[in-house]
């Protein structure tokens, strides 16, 4: 090794920098179970493929001592490098170095590489763990997470981006996250609030702790805010890895083709006899989407989040494709605010990055009631509603069983532009179902009636043997065929072969304006 004192000095720089806010500090770290900021990069990445910037980097404020804390780097690791072959750019906020917190500095880094990602049309990855602003930089710390939320805002449906939250998350460094695509977190590591228990109890009284506030299992079965939850760190690293397999590296890409040994002409006879007779039983979808996917795999999303409805992404005949689902299992499948805007927010998603949407239908409508009403499920519905009408990606959707009134239509029918739609013969297509329907259509007559419970069960019958089937939307062209369930993955694989050279378009608009 050369002795050239100029060499030396580099090296020596380049070694302090890697320290990020020391040895005593980086051990803290590892007894709270979490990973440094390099280490994070390490496992994410494909082996030697990462490449830093501004490792030199240093913070220039001289105000409440922070002069006497300049670190290399200033808190932040940014580069870029592979994973499986493709390139991505990251930063990983290093929580050894002033807790993490964002200023000036820190927040040009990130900025540097959220820039390169939109200029070479390729993934961004932010590895949050951070006290939030840098109080001693006052305002240079706050415009600087306004320069960050400017990019994810204007990098939104360009290139793919993914927050993993790797310890705290707090105040305005939420937002950042928030407004990326996926949110992964770490169970009993991870929290994100935008005030703390201290502000809550100064403020509100209640007495609450960091996990209760805003743990991972807080945001993924309450707020819907997080995606996935892993167990560890290096779980949510290699979800992530997973994740980015079925997503293109920009907007103007394809999603990545896996051929699969798993036949694209394979047929299920567990198909057939997996919905119930009983149209008032409840099945798993998800046994139905694992019969009909490539090599049963399905990457499940908000999984504890209005489990009503069931989102992921999964491949057919090597094709990725995002799988939207009514969850006959958890309240009959039914649509409410929660399943209604993560739908339309996964809609949205797949339709931004040319990711073709397959429908599975079983929903006997929305919720009912006061507390759906006035907390705006009419908003929660159009939100889906329009997110199913704009997309232009192929659409395909299968009706199981029920598909009763306005949810029916909402479910990507064949009235908002949906491109194949298929039924199974215990498809029921009606405005709502017959008891509902009787009740209404012939109140008076059931009023009048001898024996209105026997007069209601043959109206019931009547309207069953006419509408608790496939063959009246068949024939009016709502339906382009009514197949056996077994034949659900090779006629799907076959819908997205032939649509592959699919083009629509909206009306030349700056920009819809869904009912947020």
């Amino acid at each position: 090794m050369s002795d050239n004192p100029k060499l030396q000095r580099l090296r020596t720089l380049k070694a302090q920098a890697r320290l990020g806010g020391g040895i005593e500090r980086i051990e803290v770290q590892h007894k709270k179970g979490r990973l440094t900021a390099r280490e994070r990069i390490d496992l994410l990445l494909d082996p030697g493929s990462f490449r830093e910037l501004d490792t030199l980097a240093l913070h220039r404020c001289h105000d409440f001592g922070l002069d006497q804390q300049r670190y290399l780097g200033d808190g932040v690791v940014t580069g870029w490098g592979t994973i499986e072959g493709r390139q991505v750019f990251i930063f990983s906020q290093d929580f050894t170095v002033l807790g993490g917190s964002l200023g000036e500095i820190h927040a040009q880094k990130i900025c540097k590489v959220m820039d390169l990602a939109m200029k070479n049309g390729a993934p961004l990855i932010g590895i949050n763990d951070s006290g939030g602003a840098r109080i001693q930089e006052g305002i240079d710390a706050l415009a600087g997470y306004g320069d960050v939320f400017l990019r994810n805002t204007l990098a939104s449906g360009v290139i793919p981006q993914i927050s993993l939250i790797m310890g705290p998350c707090a105040g305005g460094a939420v937002y950042s996250p928030a407004l990326t695509d996926f949110i992964f977190m770490v169970r009993g590591s991870s929290q994100m609030f935008v005030t703390g228990p201290e502000v809550v109890k100064a403020v509100t009284h209640e007495e609450v702790t960091f996990e209760q506030l805003g743990g991972a299992d807080v945001h993924a079965q309450l707020s819907g805010v997080a995606h996935r939850v892993a167990e560890s760190e290096a779980e949510a690293l290699s979800l992530t890895r997973q994740l980015l397999g079925y997503l293109p590296s920009n907007n103007m890409s394809d999603p990545p083709f896996v051929a699969s040994s798993d036949d694209p002409a394979r047929t299920e006879e567990a198909l057939d006899d997996l919905v119930p007779d009983d149209p008032s039983r409840a099945y798993d979808i998800k046994a139905v989407l694992n019969l009909i996917v490539d090599d049963g795999q399905f990457f499940e999303l908000q999984e504890s989040f209005a489990p009503n409805i069931v989102i992921g992404f999964a491949r057919l005949g090597g094709y990725s494709v995002g799988i939207i689902a009514n969850q006959p299992a958890v309240l009959a499948g039914v649509l409410d605010i929660h399943a209604a805007e993560k739908a339309a927010r996964f809609v949205r998603f797949c339709d931004a990055f040319n990711i073709p949407l397959v429908t599975f239908v079983d929903v006997p409508g929305f919720m009912p009631g006061t507390a759906q009403e006035h907390g705006g499920v009419i908003r929660a519905g159009a939100k889906l509603l329009h997110a199913y009408c704009e997309a232009t990606v192929p659409k395909l959707t299968v009706i199981t069983r029920k598909a009763y009134g306005g949810a029916y239509i909402v479910m990507s029918s064949k009235h908002l532009r949906s491109d194949l739609n298929l039924a199974w013969p215990s498809a029921e297509i009606a405005v709502m179902g017959p008891e509902g329907a009787m009740n209404i259509i012939f109140r008076k007559e059931l009023e009048a009636s001898t024996n209105p419970t026997q007069r209601k069960a043959e109206l019931v019958q009547e309207y069953r043997e006419k509408f608790a089937n496939p063959y009246v939307a068949a024939a009016r062209g709502y339906i382009d065929d009514v197949i056996e369930p077994r034949e659900t993955r090779p006629r799907l694989i076959e819908g997205l072969q032939m649509l592959i050279n699919k083009r629509d378009t909206n009306p030349p608009k700056k920009h819809g304006n869904i009912p947020l």
